[in-house]
C-alpha cells in the first residue's frame, strides 16, 4: 500500500522543482537592456563622416556669432548634439539637423542630461531637402564641397544672418573673421565666421549722383556719377544690411532695406533708391 504521505511529499518537491526551473529559464529569455548608443570618430554618414567639433572651437563659433538668448541657432549635421546644446545653454533657441537617426536620438537625451530640452531640439533630416531660413545664426562642421553646395542657399538667406563654419571655408568667399579656439588639442581648432550681406549690384539713383554698384559677396566696388564725372568708389563692405564706401574724400554710410538704402554722405542725410 502507497504511503499517502510520502506521495504528497514527491509531489510537493516536484511542484518546487518545475517552479525553480521556470524561474530559471524566464530569467534566461529575459531580454537584457540594450547598451547606449556609442558614435564612434570616423564613422560613415550620409554626406560626411563624423568627427565631433572640440568643445573649445564650439565655443568660439558661439562667441563669434555672438549668441544671444534672442537667436535662433540651427546646425547643420549636428552630430551627438553638443554645439545645439551649448547654444540653448546660453539661453537661445535652438535646433539641430542630422541625417542619422541614432544620432539624432543620442542628442536628444544629451540634452535632457544638459537640461535644456525645452530650448534644444533636433530632428532626422537631408540638409539639402531642410529649410534653416529661419535661423538667424548658422553653425555647421561639414567638408569644403558640402559648404560649397550649401552655400548659394546661404546668401539667400536673410542678410544679417550669422554663419560660423569649424575649420572648413565657403570657397573664395572670404570669411568676415577667424579665430583659432583656446586650448585646442585637435586638428580642428579654427572658427571662421561669415555675415551674410545684402544684395546690392545694379545702378542706384541719389542726389548725389547715379551709383553703379558690383558685388562679390561682402566686398564692394563701383563708381558714382555727377556732373559728367565719373568717380571711382573705394573701401566698400556690407556687412549684413550696413553698407560703407567712400566716394573722393565723402565716406557713405547706409543700411540697405530692398531697393532702398538710406543713411548718411558724411554728415549729411543720403538715400539712394535701385532701378
Amino acid at each position: 500500500m502507497i504511503n499517502q504521505s510520502l506521495v504528497k511529499w514527491v509531489g510537493v518537491q516536484l511542484a518546487a522543482s518545475l517552479i525553480g526551473l521556470m524561474a530559471a529559464v524566464a530569467q534566461t529569455a529575459a531580454p537584457q537592456p540594450a547598451a547606449p548608443y556609442e558614435p564612434s570618430v570616423g564613422q560613415k554618414g550620409k554626406d560626411v563622416v563624423w568627427v565631433p567639433t572640440p568643445d573649445g572651437t564650439v565655443a568660439k563659433m558661439l562667441e563669434l556669432t555672438q549668441v544671444t538668448p534672442s537667436d535662433f541657432v540651427i546646425d547643420l549635421g549636428s552630430g551627438d548634439g553638443r554645439t545645439v546644446i551649448a547654444a540653448a545653454l546660453r539661453g537661445a533657441k535652438a535646433f539641430g539637423i542630422e541625417y542619422e537617426q541614432p544620432m539624432v536620438d543620442l542628442s536628444i537625451a544629451n540634452a535632457a542630461k544638459a537640461g535644456v530640452s525645452d530650448r534644444a531640439t533636433f530632428r532626422q533630416g537631408d540638409l539639402f531637402q531642410s529649410d534653416f531660413s529661419q535661423a538667424t545664426v548658422l553653425t555647421m562642421f561639414l567638408l569644403p564641397d558640402i559648404n560649397l553646395r550649401l552655400r548659394p542657399i546661404i546668401l539667400d538667406m536673410k542678410p544679417g544672418t550669422r554663419v560660423a563654419s569649424n575649420t572648413f571655408t565657403m570657397g573664395d568667399w572670404e570669411p568676415d573673421q577667424k579665430a583659432e579656439a583656446n586650448d585646442c588639442k585637435s586638428t580642428y581648432c579654427t572658427a571662421l565666421f561669415w555675415i551674410v550681406p545684402a544684395k546690392v549690384a545694379g545702378t542706384w539713383r541719389s542726389e548725389n549722383g547715379t551709383l553703379t554698384l558690383e558685388q562679390k559677396y561682402q566686398m564692394v566696388s563701383g563708381a558714382m556719377q555727377s556732373g559728367g564725372t565719373s568717380r571711382e568708389i573705394t573701401a566698400g563692405r556690407l556687412k549684413g544690411e550696413e553698407i560703407t564706401f567712400t566716394v573722393g574724400e565723402t565716406t557713405f554710410t547706409g543700411r540697405v532695406s530692398g531697393n532702398t538704402i538710406e543713411g548718411k554722405a558724411g554728415s549729411n542725410a543720403w538715400r539712394a533708391t535701385r532701378n
